[in-house]
């Protein structure tokens, strides 16, 4: 138990039996009435985001949340399996569980897991990855229509947006928040 003055991002609550992870909250103090804490929250399972408004000082249920840093090892054809760097134990995790995370994951790519009660949650990956492209088509000079990018397919299978001037075989760093093109990597 905590109280919605210790709330931070990132804390992860149980309300009615279902868990939700604090993305934004602001304390809020009115001239008149008490004061109150005003929260984003988003469901760990489904991703939906709604806002809740509580009492100051009122005693919230927290979950406990395990992450751990896990290896990404394969795809076995229905689910992904992890592996534990420190006790090397593997896990599956469904591909519902892995949601997006899975467009940049690299086989022996590290990610964060993070479960309750032994029930994985979600998958976090590094803020960007660096992967290589696999195919894309080759930039017409001249041609800004499409605002001077194009879209290229990643070794992982995915799709992003990158310059004209990015040609196939090339190495790039891709923010895995939303799948924007970062840069070139120098080899």
């Amino acid at each position: 138990m905590a109280s919605t003055n210790d709330l931070k991002n990132g804390l992860v609550l149980n309300l009615e039996g279902q868990l939700w992870t604090v993305t934004e909250f602001q304390h809020v103090k009115p001239g008149k009435g008490p004061a109150f804490v005003r929260t984003k929250l988003k469901h760990v399972m489904t991703g939906k985001v709604v806002d809740k408004t509580f009492n100051a000082g009122v005693k919230v249920d927290t979950a406990t949340v395990d992450r751990r840093d896990m290896t990404y090892l394969y795809n076995d054809g229905s689910e992904y399996v992890f592996m534990d760097g420190d006790t090397f134990e593997q896990i599956s995790i469904s591909p519902e569980v892995v949601g997006d995370a899975a467009k940049y994951m690299l086989e022996n790519s590290s990610a964060n897991v993070s479960s309750h009660e032994g029930t994985p949650l979600f998958i976090e990956l590094p803020v960007s990855v660096e992967l290589v492209i696999e195919h894309t088509d080759p930039g017409l000079q001249g041609d800004r229509s499409t605002g001077g990018t194009k879209p290229a397919k990643l070794e992982t299978g995915a799709e992003i947006q990158v310059p004209l001037f990015v040609t196939t075989g090339e190495k790039v760093k891709v923010d895995t928040r939303d799948g924007r093109y970062l840069g070139r990597v120098s080899s």
